[in-house]
């Protein structure tokens, strides 16, 4: 081998480094965006790539830096990230200019992840005629409809608090809220009985700790499909379908065809599938049906059961992370734990023991704990999206290229000092009407805004609420030693939770 051969052969390799090592990271340079500086290979997520530091507090530290500033670039790996702070900024994002932003921007891998292709992930191609198809399941009236079946889970709740509390020892209230939830999806979204709460073994609930726990598969996946989502696509077409995908499709497709043999009809969401599936035609937008929608024909077992899959985990998960944070919050303060059971006797006494969809939203410190407990702990700690074409916002003069991954820092908002003074102070009064009134509504983003937030979030609402309820009219919940204060964020999950769990003392009350 030859002196010039040897040059050019180091010279293309040069190049090769440049291209793919090199130049992905000059993005927000060239536009003159500031940012902290990112390492080569892993951008400025390192920590979280390697499961040291969850990405909301990796977020929140990098708001802390430049919070001063309305936007700011990151890198995740070779991708570039804009970073929203300013509260207008975040609204074109969400609002104003939606139709832009509408994509979520996550790695869809439907090779090795079949149920991935659900309504929070969907491009929106897809995610739009199903978002329209499945809304109507959410509306005030529907909830009013499934209220009943909340009420009747939670007795099976009450009887095993009761149990509990017989055996007079500390308890893990995020499993508690946890089989509570469980059981509460399983009757109002599919129509069977769960059983989280009486069986110990009940296989959904077992789904349930593998999707949001910080075990080591589901770490690896998120972790290949960020960095490598060419070699993760390849094993899926080597690797055998994991357990949970042939379970939760199994249990659907049979429930699917059992209604329809049987004429079973049902006001709920597996019925809604059900018509999705006979009916491809419906799924339109603007009463017109689109070509490019075909595929949503083609894809019916998947992804029909994929949108099952993804109301069954975040409607537990979410729910049951809110129940027991709260109760977490309210074991260090008694005042408030007091003065929300007196607000939930109360009302339980003045409508003779029965609870009604008005009555609950009638109830102003049992809203202002649910709020203050979401400031707190945002279960989704960052919004993301990412622009389908280039984009200049105005309010900073900045013009930002086709496919920029978007990030809103909502844990690092909701902990903000200069928006909420002493953030980690569990304060209800936060939520008072005039405190309200002084902040912008983009300071607040539990449930994310605009066209494409949480779909399910008045649900949510409602069955966080009845749990509370339940729980807090007759017991009293304590700190023990082995409560973890402060709360410490898991690094290994992709939503918020405890790295030590939460375990509390609870205690019957007298009337």
């Amino acid at each position: 081998m030859t002196g010039v051969e040897i040059l050019c052969g180091l010279t293309v390799l040069l190049l090769l480094f440049y291209y793919y090592m090199v130049r992905p990271y000059e993005v927000w340079k060239k536009i003159g965006l500031p940012g902290p500086t990112p390492s080569l290979i892993f951008g400025n997520f390192y920590p979280v790539l390697i499961g040291k530091t969850s990405i909301g507090d990796q977020m929140t530290k990098f708001y802390k830096q430049f919070k001063h500033l309305p936007i700011f670039g990151l890198y995740i790996r070779g991708h570039h990230v804009l970073a929203v702070n300013d509260p207008n900024v975040i609204k074109t994002v969400l609002i104003k200019d939606f139709s832009k932003f509408a994509d979520r921007g996550i790695a869809l891998n439907e090779v090795a992840e079949p149920l991935s292709q659900h309504l929070f992930a969907l491009e929106p191609k897809r995610w739009r005629p199903l978002r329209t198809r499945l809304t109507p399941l959410f509306t005030s009236g529907k909830i009013k409809d499934m209220l009943a079946l909340i009420l009747e889970s939670s007795k099976t709740l009450e009887k095993y608090l009761e149990t509990l509390v017989e055996k007079e020892t500390s308890v893990e209230v995020r499993e508690i809220a946890a089989k509570f939830t469980t059981d509460v999806i399983g009757s109002c979204a599919f129509g069977i009985d769960m059983n989280a709460i009486s069986n110990e073994q009940c296989q959904f609930r077992e789904i349930g700790r593998e999707f949001f726990g910080p075990g080591w598969k589901q770490g690896l996946r998120l972790r290949m499909r960020e960095a490598f989502p060419r070699l993760y696509t390849l094993l899926g077409y080597l690797l055998p379908e994991d357990q949970m995908t042939t379970f939760f499709t199994k249990v659907v497709m049979d429930m699917i065809e059992y209604r329809k043999e049987n004429n079973v009809v049902r006001p709920d969401f597996i019925n809604t599938l059900m018509d999705i599936q006979a009916h491809p035609e419906k799924i339109n937008i603007d009463g017109h049906f689109h070509s490019e929608l075909e595929s949503l024909s083609e894809l019916t077992k998947h992804l029909l059961v994929a949108q099952a899959f993804v109301f069954f985990v975040a409607g537990f998960e979410t729910s049951a992370s809110t129940i027991s944070n709260a109760l977490y919050e309210l074991a260090q303060n008694q005042d408030t734990q007091d003065k929300l059971r007196n607000e939930i006797r109360e009302h339980y006494k003045r409508n003779e023991g029965e609870w009604k969809y008005e009555n609950i939203k009638d109830m102003p410190c049992l809203d202002a704990v649910f709020k203050e407990t979401l400031r707190k702990y945002p279960p989704v700690t960052v919004i993301m999206r990412k622009n389908s074409e280039p984009y200049t916002f105005e309010d900073v003069n900045i013009t930002i290229p086709k496919n920029t991954r978007i990030f809103i820092p909502v844990y690092g908002i909701h902990r903000d000092p200069e928006i909420y003074p002493n953030p980690d102070v569990f304060d209800i009064d936060r939520f008072k009407e005039d405190a309200v009134a002084t902040r912008h509504p983009m300071h607040y983003l539990p449930f994310g805004d605009g066209p494409r937030n949480c779909i399910g979030a008045r649900f949510a609402i409602f069955q966080t609420k009845i749990g509370l309820i339940k729980i807090l009219r007759n017991y009293k919940l304590d700190v023990c030693e082995q409560t973890q204060i402060p709360f410490i964020n898991e690094p290994r999950t992709f939503t918020l939770a405890p790295k030590h769990g939460l375990i509390l003392k609870i205690t019957k009350t007298g009337s």
